[in-house]
């Protein structure tokens, strides 16, 4: 948010859990770097791209 004051209207990364017709439990989030991508700042794409390996790390940990 340092990088481009009003980023903090995108945030928090959504992130949502759901049981799908399976009855199997569904964790999905945002990817950030999508939804930041049209953010002209290379902080801000890092930032994304740190956020969503940390992301992807957390649901395949699940």
């Amino acid at each position: 948010m340092q990088a481009e004051e009003e980023l903090g209207l995108l945030l928090p990364c959504n992130v949502i859990i759901y049981v799908n017709d399976n009855n199997e439990t569904t964790v999905a989030a945002i990817d950030p770097i999508a939804s930041m991508g049209f953010v002209d700042n290379d902080i801000v794409k890092e930032v994304a791209e740190t956020i969503q390996g940390k992301l992807k790390n957390v649901i395949s940990n699940l």
